[in-house]
C-alpha cells in the first residue's frame, strides 16, 4: 500500500492561509475532480466494513461531515467523518499523552494521518491522528487574529477607532508578510534563555512595537536526536518559554500574539549531520508578521 506523507513547515502554513474557499469535497485523480457519491445514512459502526488505503498529508477543505485531504503530491482525498470516527491527539514523552477529541477538531490546515474503510462508493474515516503541536497551529490559523482583538478590548480602549478596523477586516486574511524574524538558540535537551537570547528577544519585540498592527509568532524547533516525540513536547516547551519572556520581561502584550507552536525536527535551518549543524536548528523563531489585510491601518492616533 503506498502511503503519501506530508510534515509541515512555516512557508507551507502561511500558503495554506492563501487557499481558496472550497464548496464541496471531491477526490481528485490525474487533474479531474469528481464529488463523492453515497447513499444512505453513515454506519455508526465500522467494524467489518472493508479497509480502505491510509492517508497522510494535510486537511485542505471541510465541510459538514467531510474532510480533504491533499497529499505531498498534491493528490486529494475526499473522507467521510462519522460518530464513530476515533478523533485523537498525540504527544509528549513516547506519545504518553493521547487525547480524544470531537469532529470539530479536524481543522483546515492540520496534518493527519487518518485510517479509512470503504462504503457507500467512498472512504470513511476509521481512525484520525494528528500532533497536538499540529493542532495548536491549525487553530492559530483558524482563529488566532480575530480572538485576540475580542477579548482584550479594554486593554486597547485608547485604539478603540483603529480596533474597529481591524475588527471589520479580518475576515479578509489571507496572507501575512514577515517583516522579520529573530532566532534564539538553546543547549541541547533545554529550553531555558541564555542571557543572549534574553536580550535578543526584548529586541525583537521593540522592533515589533515599531510597526502597526503587528504580531508575533514563535515557532519551536530541535535538532533530529531522540526520538520524535520528545523532540515534540520539548520544542513545545522551548515556544512556551519564548512566549513568557515577551511577555513578562519584554512587555508585549497578549493580544498581539498568536497562538505559539513547536514544530520538532521539521523545517531544519542547517545540516543535522554536524554538530554546527545541530545547534543551528535548536532554536525557536520569533516572526513579526503584519496580515496584508490590515497593513498600513494605523495602530493608534
Amino acid at each position: 500500500m503506498k502511503v503519501l506523507t506530508l510534515r509541515p513547515t512555516l512557508p507551507l502554513i502561511f500558503a495554506l492561509l492563501s487557499m481558496p474557499a472550497w464548496n464541496g469535497v471531491a477526490a481528485q485523480q490525474g487533474g479531474a475532480t469528481s464529488p463523492i457519491t453515497v447513499q444512505g445514512q453513515m454506519p455508526v459502526d465500522l467494524a467489518g466494513l472493508e479497509k480502505g488505503p491510509e492517508v497522510k498529508g494535510i486537511i485542505s477543505a471541510r465541510s459538514g461531515d467531510r474532510i480533504q485531504v491533499t497529499t505531498t503530491d498534491g493528490t486529494i482525498a475526499a473522507i467521510l467523518v462519522s460518530e464513530a470516527t476515533d478523533i485523537r491527539s498525540t504527544g509528549g514523552f513516547l506519545n504518553a499523552n493521547r487525547t480524544v477529541l470531537g469532529a470539530d477538531a479536524l481543522l483546515n490546515g492540520l496534518p493527519v494521518t487518518v485510517q479509512t474503510v470503504q462504503w457507500g462508493g467512498g472512504l470513511v474515516a476509521r481512525q484520525v491522528r494528528f500532533k497536538a503541536g499540529n493542532l495548536t497551529t491549525a487553530t492559530m490559523i483558524s482563529t488566532g487574529t480575530a480572538q485576540r482583538f475580542g477579548e482584550h478590548d479594554t486593554a486597547i480602549a485608547s485604539n478603540a477607532a483603529a480596533t474597529e478596523a481591524l475588527r471589520g477586516r479580518v475576515g479578509d486574511i489571507d496572507q501575512y508578510n514577515i517583516k522579520a524574524t529573530t532566532n534564539v538558540f538553546f543547549d541541547t535537551g533545554k529550553w531555558a534563555l541564555s542571557p543572549q537570547a534574553e536580550a535578543e528577544l526584548c529586541a525583537a519585540a521593540s522592533q515589533a512595537m515599531s510597526m502597526d498592527n503587528a504580531l508575533l509568532l514563535v515557532v519551536g524547533y530541535t535538532d533530529a536526536m531522540g526520538d520524535e516525540d520528545y523532540n515534540q513536547a520539548l520544542s513545545e516547551r522551548r515556544s512556551g518559554r519564548v512566549v513568557n519572556y515577551l511577555q513578562q520581561k519584554c512587555g508585549w502584550a497578549p493580544y498581539r500574539m498568536l497562538t505559539p507552536t513547536g514544530m520538532a525536527e521539521a523545517d531544519p535551518a542547517a545540516d543535522n549531520t554536524t554538530p554546527e549543524g545541530r545547534a543551528q536548528n535548536r532554536r525557536v523563531a520569533v516572526n513579526i508578521l503584519v496580515s496584508k489585510a490590515v497593513e498600513g491601518i494605523k495602530a493608534g492616533g
